[in-house]
């Protein structure tokens, strides 16, 4: 496919954009840190996120929290379509990291190295948030129009499945044309057409206590039954689904058999027959014997995405928009799930991770590469202005 130039005389490339620049304005959002159970920490997020916006003369509506999550925040820029169907522009600003590691001798503190820049969330996904948000910048500043209205949705719990958001990301959806998602980009720099389906899962083992001690036989521990239904858990795992276990707790007292036991697991698959089956799988689960019991209940699900005809077409304009500023993306279905899962199995042509290059997310080694900050920013760039 050709490239395809932006709309009237303003072209992408031509954006004042600045590596630099950017980097300083993403390290002020990185360094407020905002972990998806700390509701406090992501509304701070949302307000800096906010008053930029606002000032760049968005209407910003602050959508309350529920569930003991942050608030979500939409905001509109205006358009002489007024409130037409345009682009969605739908970004999450929680973390899986708790506040402090990126504090002044926190492990992930803001740093760089070279071509890399460190620090919580960097990657996932704040630094596509912030390219996103500057691309609006510099075409208002150069005096343009995106082509489309755009609208930009931030949401707060997506690390932990988008519990309390998914009805409004699906209702915003609905009301527009486009969705574009700034995750981050794929290891080759390619962009995201669909996403495995992904099913979590509350775990508890309940057992019989005694003194640790003085009568351990007549107990039942219920860490001890959790830990064989894990390794059965896990090893479920075949080409068609994945099963892991990702967090447990249980036990208060070392000498005290222990009575209760929780964890928490994750199923992926790449089609959603396959995902239903690892559902009927894991809600089959019974305790080991007659005195323990052992419970699995259905947590949150993300459909299986499968790219159609209309989201290709998008990834096709955003391929020409790239070849036309000197690079390539290629398609891909990727596993880990986004708020793409949603939109993109609505039907709604739907383009992800068109954020920054990095790695490392959710780790302590989550970095972005500087040089892909200004390219990334001008290919959603070219996106706003040349959709419709």
């Amino acid at each position: 496919m050709d490239a395809i130039p932006a709309s009237g005389t303003l072209r992408p490339e031509a954006l004042n954009l600045q590596s630099e620049d950017l980097l300083a304005g993403l390290r002020r959002w990185v360094e407020c840190e905002s972990p998806t159970y700390d509701a406090a920490a992501v509304n701070r997020m949302m307000d800096l996120a906010s008053r930029e916006m606002a000032l760049l003369g968005a209407r910003i509506e602050r959508i309350p929290g529920r569930m003991g999550f942050g608030d979500c925040v939409r905001a509109k820029f205006p358009h002489p379509m007024g409130d037409a169907p345009g682009m969605l522009l739908m970004s999450h600003l929680d973390t899986v990291h708790p506040v402090g590691t990126g504090g002044t001798d926190g492990p992930l503190r803001f740093r760089r190295d070279g071509d890399r820049a460190y620090g919580p969330g960097i990657c996932d996904m704040k630094g596509g948030a912030y390219i996103g948000q500057e691309a609006i910048r510099a075409i208002l500043e150069a005096g343009g129009q995106t082509s489309l209205p755009v609208t930009v949705l931030l949401t707060p719990d997506e690390e932990v499945g988008t519990p309390s958001a998914r009805d409004i990301i699906e209702a915003e959806a609905r009301r527009n044309r486009f969705v574009l998602i700034p995750e981050p980009a794929r290891p080759d720099g390619g962009v995201v057409t669909g996403r495995y389906a992904i099913a979590r899962f509350f775990l508890e083992a309940k057992g019989r206590p005694s003194h640790a001690g003085a009568r351990l036989s007549e107990g039942r521990s219920a860490i001890r039954e959790m830990c064989r239904q894990i390794l059965a858990i896990e090893a479920m795992t075949d080409e068609n689904a994945t099963y892991s276990v990702g967090v447990i707790s249980g036990g208060q007292w070392v000498n005290c058999v222990t009575t209760v036991c929780k964890a928490e697991a994750l199923s992926m698959a790449k089609r959603q027959s396959d995902l239903d089956r690892t559902v009927e799988k894991m809600l089959a689960l019974r305790g080991s014997d007659n005195e323990v019991t052992f419970t699995v209940t259905r947590n949150v699900t993300r459909p299986v995405w499968e790219p159609d005809s209309g989201t290709m077409a998008l990834y096709e304009r955003a391929r020409g928009v790239a070849r036309g500023l000197g690079f390539d993306i290629a398609p891909q279905s990727a596993g880990g799930g986004s708020d793409g899962n949603f939109t993109g199995a609505m039907g709604i042509p739907t383009l992800d991770g068109l954020g920054v290059a990095g790695n490392g997310f959710h780790t302590l080694e989550e970095h972005v590469l500087v040089s892909s900050l200004v390219p990334r920013a001008r290919l959603l760039a070219g996106l706003m202005l040349t959709l419709g």
